[in-house]
């Protein structure tokens, strides 16, 4: 009769029954019934901003940089703000495409640290453009733009806005059923 081997398998650790059931790939790294469903989306995102070489949009990151700007009418004119820490007034061009006001330019930005022993230096560069609607019948022939320690202004002539309400009375319940009833 042939003989045949019987070997015993000790009872699996925690964590090890994911290598007996298949489970052990490199996303899930472990077991999946202990697995926290929040770190496996924070993984996933991380592995994809990985693989896409995403960064995040931090200020002084240099990639995807977009200036905060503010638009309000004022006075009868329109008031646009925009902060550009670290732009220079020669970065900078604003120039009305059709019905859009267009800030566009380049920031350039440049670090450099040194201390006993170390030496890091830091380039970011980046362009940036930004558009904005302007409203019908803007004077755009006498707009003015100022740029004064990172903040551009730019001022541009709008009409006055007519409007074209009426002012509707409020009734109580009984002279509105009164007035019904006439």
């Amino acid at each position: 009769m042939a003989e045949i081997n019987v070997v015993k398998h000790a009872k699996p650790e925690r964590g090890e029954l994911s290598r007996w059931l298949g489970f052990e790939t490199p996303l899930f790294r472990g077991s999946l019934f202990g697995l926290n469903p929040f770190a496996l989306m924070r993984r996933f995102t991380e592995d994809l901003d990985r693989v896409f070489n995403y960064a995040p949009l931090t200020p002084g990151s240099g990639t995807a940089w977009s200036p905060a700007i503010e638009v309000k009418e004022k006075d009868g004119k329109l008031l646009v703000t925009a902060e550009l820490p670290g732009v220079k007034k020669e970065d900078v061009k604003v120039h009305i495409e059709g019905d859009t006001l267009v800030v566009e330019g380049e920031r350039k930005e440049e670090k450099e640290e040194k201390r006993e022993g170390y030496y890091h230096t830091e380039r970011f560069y980046g362009n940036f453009y930004r558009a904005i609607p302007l409203p019908e019948g803007a004077k755009v022939d006498l707009t003015a733009a100022n740029f004064k320690d990172g903040v551009l202004e730019i001022t541009i002539p709008i009409p006055e806005a007519k409007t074209k309400g009426k002012e509707i009375p409020i009734t109580e319940g009984t002279k509105a059923e009164e007035k019904e009833a006439a």
